[in-house]
């Protein structure tokens, strides 16, 4: 193969797509900047708590009102979705720093919510392109390659926070002009690279191992912005320091690159190890229409109470008599109107599901929850009197990042090895959540490194593991319509709890401990709160909402195990 039909081979190597999208990803999750930005506006703006909820929560729905990006991934070119998301975010941000420094004129509130609403919401279409572009291109390995792209997104806080360290800016509102920017610069870089490429005709054995080569660069990733974190909290850095650090984090992020160019210029292509990803064919599929309603239907609860390789056995039993009798005439299948789980769903007949909506509400009160304590988390640090908030924005993101990956790798584990219900993982995580906000609830000692580290990885956690069960309970076909519906969940939540509980409550406490302070406090008044006792009523209720939430989780595992037995059943005996 000459070097022309080799770099040809490279552009549409399914690899090379998702490690850009795995760089556009890395810039993408700005709305988990708000935690450094949303101090600058109060500060500079003058606002009180309050007006920055609704910031918050104005960034919170552009950051999950994607029907747009998700029915524009049908009908355009992926890299007309990521230009539009691109504008929308350099005009959205781009004016809310220049109002911020004073070279505009003071914009409303409201008008500033519109434009953190437009600027966030160029995220969506971030990504909604590289998750369906993923999806395609690796359709038998769903949970690790939506676990990795949905991680980076995570990672992006800290990732745009030491960016904009090494560049040194005069004034702390300099970091806005990066969220502007920066992802900008990265996504117009790549963005033809980013589409369907038949990645199902290039699965290779090899694929394993270079999953693996991923999830190694990912945790080294994760622990060297760590290690960098401690390294900036404990010792004074030089410029010439910060930088040598931000070009080790650049490197790690390129590393991955090698996979693609590896496989294509080095690693002999043999055309017996080639292995074509498939999915149900449609004989399989109009097959299993039928026999798997009526074998649902026939088995009663005593199937339940069996071992799962022997109702597998089971299953298999009757379906092969039904199949018979069928063929026979002995029996006339009659077919229910409307997909089952497992099939192809539109949005519309999803909406109407029982296991939807558990799983919808589910994360309405656990993301929502996560949401709220990241979208307050400048708050938090300054009430427990940490200076630099920009240490535990970057520390949430990390394990955010780490959440996600983890969450994608172990998930599926457990429907691979166990063939158990993935919606079983999401309600595990609910259940740390809630014992996280318990503990800085009572105000117990470093409540506020354990709410970063346990709700970081939490939250990011169920979108890694949310988007794989929605694909395998309600199919491929509106998968981008269906995750970003999904999305409205976290603002859902955060809008009540968020701009309702948790800033009624430390407005309520911020002025009570100023008119124990001055005798009285005027409405224009900037209002600060000190002490545990700002957040502690607010991370005890959230922790109430979090255990509902685990329940309605347990509900949806109960409903599908036998969905799960008939997917992953083989695979588990």
């Amino acid at each position: 193969m000459s070097s022309r039909e080799k770099m040809k081979s490279l552009f549409n190597n399914r690899w090379l797509v998702f490690v850009a999208s795995m760089w556009v990803q890395s810039c993408s999750g700005i709305g988990y900047m708000f935690g450094s930005i949303s101090p600058v506006i109060k500060k500079t703006m003058g606002y009180n708590q309050r007006q920055i909820a609704a910031l918050g929560v104005a960034k919170d729905i552009g950051d999950a009102i994607g029907f747009v990006a998700g029915s524009l991934c049908e009908v355009a070119p992926i890299w007309v979705v990521l230009f539009i998301g691109v504008v929308q975010n350099l005009v959205g941000y781009g004016l809310v720093w220049p109002t911020t420094i004073h070279t505009l004129p003071e914009l409303p509130l409201w008008v500033l919510c519109i434009c953190i609403f437009v600027g966030t919401n160029g995220e969506t279409y971030f990504n909604t392109g590289a998750l369906v572009s993923g999806v395609q291109n690796f359709p038998k390995n769903r949970g690790p390659v939506v676990g990795i792209l949905k991680g980076f997104a995570g990672l992006s806080g800290a990732i745009l926070t030491q960016v904009y360290t090494v560049l040194n800016f005069p004034d702390q509102a300099s970091v806005i002009l990066v969220v502007a920017v920066g992802p900008a610069i990265v996504i117009c870089s790549v963005m033809f690279i980013i589409r369907p490429v038949g990645g199902r005709k290039q699965a290779q054995p090899s694929d394993n191992t270079s999953f693996l080569c991923l999830y190694t660069v990912c945790l080294i990733l994760a622990a060297y912005l760590l290690a960098v974190l401690i390294l900036q909290d404990v010792t004074p850095l030089n410029q010439t320091s910060v930088t040598w650090l931000t070009i080790g984090l650049l490197v790690l992020i390129l590393l991955p690159v090698v996979i693609p160019i590896f496989l294509v210029f080095f690693a002999s292509s043999r055309p017996e190890n080639y292995v074509e990803e498939t999915l149900l064919n449609e004989g399989q599929k109009r097959e299993n229409e039928v026999i798997f309603s009526e074998v649902e239907d026939e088995t009663g609860s005593e199937v339940d109470l069996l071992s799962a390789q022997d109702r597998q056995k089971r299953m298999n039993h009757l379906q092969a008599k039904l199949v018979q009798a069928a063929a026979d005439g002995a029996v006339r299948v009659k077919r229910k109107k409307g997909p089952r789980r497992g099939e192809d769903f539109t949005l519309m007949q999803a909406l109407v599901k029982a296991d939807f909506l558990l799983l919808f509400f589910s994360l309405v009160l656990a993301s929502g929850s996560g949401l709220t304590i990241i979208d307050n988390l400048g708050q938090m640090c300054e009430s427990l009197g940490y200076e630099n908030p920009h240490i535990f924005v970057s520390m949430i993101s990390i394990w955010n990042f780490l959440g996600r990956v983890a969450g994608g790798y172990f998930s599926e584990i457990i429907v691979r090895n166990y063939a158990y219900p993935r919606p079983v993982a999401i309600a595990g995580v609910q259940l740390v959540m809630a014992g996280s906000l318990l503990y800085h609830a009572i105000g117990a000692p470093g409540a506020i490194y354990v709410v970063s580290v346990v709700m970081g990885s939490c939250y990011g956690a169920h979108w890694a593991i949310v988007p794989s069960a929605a694909s395998e309970l309600f199919g491929l076909k509106s998968f981008g319509a269906i995750y970003n519906f999904l999305t409205l969940a976290s603002p859902a939540g955060s809008l009540i709890f968020s701009g309702v509980i948790a800033s009624g409550i430390y407005d309520y406490e911020a002025k009570k401990q100023n008119s124990m302070k001055y005798n009285i406090v005027h409405e224009t008044d900037e209002l600060t709160c000190y002490g545990t006792v700002c957040y502690s009523l607010t991370c005890g209720i959230l922790s109430v909402l979090c255990m509902i939430a685990a329940s309605l989780s347990m509900t949806v595992v109960y409903r599908t195990k036998r969905v799960y037995a008939q997917l992953y059943g083989n695979s588990y005996t």
